[in-house]
Order: structure tokens, then C-alpha cells, then sequence
């Protein structure tokens, strides 16, 4: 250890080394520094990566971390495809998100896309997902998850939910279904506040329940509560810290035996109040077995959680035992990992005219209504920018690869947004590109009003519908690929259009 490492708390081994067995912190960079070696070499349960982790050489990188570690390392990252990519925030996803796979419809090809972002993950070295998205859509509220879900309908998610996980682990890649005990109808961002989901128990085990049955049932490896309230069954307490959702509901009513994962412990929802090391004994308290910390934390942060365990347990707030428990069922992951080959996904993947799977499955998804036409002339294409998600990241979205943009801030005002666009477009094919019209009406509104023979194209969940007569094509995500299929179906120039 240098003068310019922090120093490791001074805690009993036997208790360091579990506190060590439940852990996936992350790491700046695109090499493991000497401390998360250090600490794999002594039993450190794996790392989560990040998309700033996978913008150089990631095989080397996940070579390097299991070359210190005794067994094979947990190697988490949250690739969902669409909006929430991580191997491809600077480019945008190959594959399109599950909103797209919902309005197909196709298990068989929600299954085929998941089992290439399996072998994607494979091919680099990760072998767990933090995918797919649970949660059921709200639509007439929650703006949160978005085109994270497969849809508003519960049987619709329940059956895609059970494809992606077959999918993904059908590369040897674990699966882990989130957000338990479901995120759609919440109108807060678990990052930023607690969240609260709506409905009285009744409704959320008809509503919300049936994905994570079916994940279950598809033999997920993993399940991640939120930070959600449900002041009928967790009191004052997010999911992930409560008994009575992880271990009453997750581990007792549903029979779920497989590692729980925690959302990452810094945030808000969770870490507000307790603090993250705080948080963390009181997920692992109430049943979590695997503790994921969040992009932001460092080092210091590792180990402060580290002895906030070891702390916990040696005062008795924390029994000896359910630490035990939890670090046993995350060794039996990593002997599954290590035992499972990464199988092929080649059969599973679905082509057209020699097309990938994601550019087939963002053909099939896309819609259109009003008289959209079919090859443009020198268009101007307007994309409005959304407020960032912090889930998803300012990711790389929309035409440019097909065609020259104007990028336009809401934020500077409906009216003065509305002026510019009117004015940049005159004399020209006008294509307005949001992803969430809801929130930007009055601006859809204005142009319109100007320019019916506009072409809307929504981004984003197809949640608000056009006036009749305008011409409207909805991609149901932001991703690389729904960007293609709808410069396509524009007849814009470009790479594969």
C-alpha cells in the first residue's frame, strides 16, 4: 500500500473476509486498480462495472480481474439494451430497448435479443446482467422507467420478462430481474427520492407481482428490490431494506432461492437517510446478499461499508449468521458462474437479408400512422433534448448517423424553441424527433400549428396521440437501431438506410 492509498480499517479477518464475500463495488477506469485486486485476491465477491469502465480494452480487464481473484468473480454491469446501454452509451445500442420488444410482441425474439446481448457480454468477459426490467408501465403516470418496461400490460411483461432471462442465460450469462416489487407506476425517481408505488397490496400482487414470478419460474439467477415504498408492507423503508419485502414477500411467498442484489446503495432513496454504509447493513439485514454500491462511490467508500458490516455483526444488530448465509449463496453463484460456459447465442439470433437481431426486432417495432412519407428531400431533422436520465445516462440517440440535425433545448422556452425550429425549417420537409412528447406539448404543439405537414417521430413510450392527419411514426426507444429503422422508413441517406 502507497502513502497515497487510504488506509484499510483495522477490522476482525473472519468478519472482513465476509464482509469482502457480499460486495460488488465499482472502479474509475479502464483498469482495475491495485486496491480492487487486492481485495478480489482476499475474497472480494466481484465489481460492478460502468459505462466509463468499458471504453478501452474490456476483455483485458475482465481477464485481469479474475486473474486475481481465487474463484471466479461476480462481474456485474446494467445492459439492457436501449436507452440503457453501457458497452455502447457513446454510440447507442445495437439492439432496441424493451418497449420495442413489447409492441412486437414475439417472445421468440425478445429471447433471440437477449441472447445476443448474452453472447455481446460474454465475448467481453461479464457474466451478470442486471436485466431485464420487471417493471410493469403506468402509462397514464410514471415517466420514470419509460421504455425500460415491456410494457403497461402485466401477462405481456410476465412472458417477455421470462424470455430475457432465458436469453441472457442461455449465453452463461446471469440474469437478474429488477425492480422488485415493481417501478412502473411510481411517479419519483428512486435515484433522487423515495418512491412510492401505487395501489393497496392487492392490486400491486395482480399488477406488479407476475414478472417476477415468471422470472423466477424461468430460473433467474438473481432478483434486485428498488428503493420503493409500499407503506402496507414496508413501513417507512425502501424494498431493499426491508424484511418484509425481501425476505417475507421475495424469499417466503414467492420462493425465490437465488441472491438477491441490491439496487446501488447510493441512491437517494436509499442513502438519504442512512447513509450508505448504514444502508448497507440494513439491506443485508433484511435479506440482500449482494451489495452493489453505486457508480459514484470509491475506495474509501468500499471500505467504510466494509467495516460497517463487521461493525454491525460484532454489536449484534447484524446476526452472524444471515452474513454467513448471504456470502454462501453468492460463493454458490460464483461456482455456477465459473461452471457454466458461455454458450453460443448464434442459433437463437434471428436475421433478415443478413441484418443483426436488434435492427430486425427495431423494424418490427416500428409504427407509423398519417401520411408519413416515404423518401424525403433535404429534410430538416429537429430533435428535441430530453431532460437526462440519470438510469440511462446522456447516451448518444437520434438521426446524425443518417442525417444532418438541429438539436433543440425545451429548456430555453416553448415559444423560443418553437420560433427557431419554424425558422430553420422554411422552405423545407420538416421531422420533429421527442422522446416523450407528453413533456414537451406545447412545443409539438406550436410547430404543428405552423407546420401540420410535419412529421412527428416519438423516441420515446408512445404515450400521447397525434392530431388526426399528422404524419407519425413512434420507434418505441431512442436507441441506435430505432433510430435506423425510422430513417428508413423516411427514406433518409446514410449507413444501412
Amino acid at each position: 500500500m502507497t502513502a497515497l492509498e487510504p488506509l484499510e480499517p483495522s477490522i476482525d479477518p473472519t468478519l472482513g473476509a465476509l464482509a469482502d464475500a457480499i460486495l460488488i463495488p465499482p472502479f474509475p477506469g479502464t483498469t482495475a486498480p491495485p486496491w480492487v485486486l487486492r481485495a478480489l485476491s482476499r475474497g472480494l465477491a466481484g465489481v460492478t462495472l460502468f459505462g466509463a469502465n468499458v471504453v478501452g480494452d474490456t476483455a483485458a480487464l475482465t481477464a485481469a480481474l479474475r486473474a486475481a481473484a481465487p474463484i471466479e468473480p461476480v462481474i456485474a454491469i446494467d445492459e439492457e439494451g436501449g436507452d440503457v446501454t453501457r458497452l455502447a452509451y457513446t454510440s447507442g445500442s445495437p439492439y432496441p430497448g424493451n418497449a420495442a420488444l413489447g409492441a412486437v410482441n414475439d417472445v421468440s425474439l425478445t429471447r433471440s435479443v437477449y441472447a445476443a446481448i448474452g453472447a455481446d457480454l460474454a465475448r467481453l468477459g461479464i457474466n451478470t446482467n442486471l436485466a431485464p426490467d420487471a417493471d410493469v408501465l403506468d402509462l397514464s403516470g410514471s415517466a420514470v422507467v419509460g421504455t425500460r418496461s415491456f410494457g403497461s400490460e402485466t401477462s405481456v411483461v410476465a412472458r417477455h420478462v421470462a424470455a430475457a432471462t432465458a436469453g441472457l442465460q442461455s449465453a452463461g450469462v446471469a440474469a437478474c430481474a429488477k425492480h422488485f416489487p415493481g417501478h412502473g407506476s411510481t411517479l419519483d425517481d428512486s435515484h433522487l427520492s423515495l418512491a412510492t408505488i401505487s395501489g393497496t397490496m392487492a392490486e400491486i400482487r395482480v399488477r406488479d407481482l407476475p414478472p417476477f414470478v415468471a422470472a423466477i419460474a424461468a430460473g433467474s439467477v438473481a432478483i434486485m428490490p428498488g428503493h420503493l415504498l409500499v407503506p402496507e408492507l414496508t413501513g417507512s423503508l425502501p424494498a431493499t431494506l426491508s424484511p418484509a419485502a425481501v425476505t417475507g414477500l421475495l424469499r417466503g411467498e414467492l420462493g425465490f432461492s437465488g441472491v438477491v442484489i441490491s439496487d446501488a446503495l447510493e441512491m437517494k432513496a436509499a442513502s438519504a437517510v442512512f447513509g450508505i454504509p448504514e444502508a448497507a447493513v440494513l439491506a443485508v439485514i433484511a435479506g440482500v446478499d449482494l451489495l452493489c454500491l453505486g457508480r459514484q462511490t470509491d475506495e474509501p467508500m468500499y471500505h467504510a461499508v466494509r467495516a460497517a458490516i463487521a461493525d454491525a455483526v460484532t454489536s449484534k444488530r447484524l446476526r452472524g449468521d444471515r452474513l454467513e448465509e448471504a456470502a454462501a449463496r453468492v460463493a454458490g453463484l460464483r461456482a455456477r458462474l465459473a461452471a457454466w460456459p458461455a454458450a453460443s447465442a448464434s442459433g437463437d439470433v434471428l436475421s433478415s437479408a443478413g441484418d443483426d437481431v436488434g435492427l430486425v426486432a427495431a423494424r418490427r417495432a416500428l409504427r407509423r400512422s398519417g401520411p408519413v412519407p416515404s423518401a424525403l428531400v433535404d429534410p430538416l431533422i429537429v430533435e428535441v433534448e430530453p431532460e437526462e436520465s440519470i438510469a440511462a445516462g446522456r447516451f448518444t440517440w437520434g438521426f446524425e448517423p443518417w442525417a444532418a440535425v438541429k438539436r433543440v433545448d425545451p429548456a430555453a422556452g416553448d415559444g423560443v424553441a418553437a420560433g427557431s425550429i419554424l425558422a430553420a425549417s422554411a422552405g423545407r420537409p420538416l421531422v420533429l424527433a421527442v422522446r416523450d412528447a407528453r413533456s414537451v406539448l406545447s412545443l409539438v404543439g406550436e410547430v404543428l400549428t405552423a407546420r401540420p405537414d410535419a412529421v412527428i417521430v416519438e423516441m420515446g413510450v408512445p404515450a400521447w396521440t397525434p392530431p388526426r392527419g399528422t404524419a407519425y411514426l413512434a420507434t418505441y426507444g431512442a436507441s441506435r437501431v430505432c433510430a435506423q429503422a425510422a430513417a428508413e422508413a423516411l427514406g433518409l441517406g446514410g449507413p444501412g438506410a
